[in-house]
């Protein structure tokens, strides 16, 4: 189904978790809260998947994305442990573990729109003027999403790496 072997399936569904778990982080905390069952489900569901992508990957774009989320994710879930950067702390985590749920959508969408509806797919081509809409239209979510939460850091105070939601 899908065209998708076991191995993407492990891929899928082992990273599939992030996005509801993200989703929820985001209209609860809003941000990723390394800290908490959700965040610790969400770290283990990316992981997952940032792993798993070296072995299903067929463009070498998916390499980068998937080295940079791991990358990203250690750096995101890291960060909170270094209490001499103080405030600083919290935003680093903020923008690393925001930028992994942009990686893990970009993908997620781009391979949603070329294989559904199973046989006849959305997209077939990757410069499809839907599927650059709607990465683009995750980018825009990106920035103003980064932007919200970097300003709601700032007003509340709560950037202080020992406090934490």
């Amino acid at each position: 189904m899908f065209g998708i072997s076991p191995i993407g399936w492990v891929h899928t569904l082992g990273s599939l978790p992030a996005i509801p778990l993200a989703l929820y982080m985001f209209v609860r905390y809003g941000r990723i809260v390394p800290r908490s069952t959700a965040g610790i489900v969400y770290f283990v569901s990316m992981l997952i998947g940032a792993a798993t992508v070296f072995l299903v990957a067929h463009q070498p774009v998916s390499y980068v994305i998937g080295a940079s989320t791991i990358a990203l994710l250690v750096a995101g879930y890291g960060v909170g442990r270094l209490h001499w950067l103080g405030r600083t702390g919290r935003f680093i985590e903020t923008v690393c573990l925001s930028l992994t749920v942009f990686l893990l959508m970009v993908p997620t969408v781009t391979e949603t729109l070329r294989r559904v509806p199973d046989g006849h797919p959305l997209v077939t081509d990757l410069k499809s003027p839907l599927l650059l809409g709607a990465q683009g239209s995750l980018l825009v979510m990106l920035i103003i999403g980064l932007t919200a939460q970097i300003i709601y850091l700032r007003r509340s105070g709560r950037g202080a790496a020992g406090q934490s939601y």
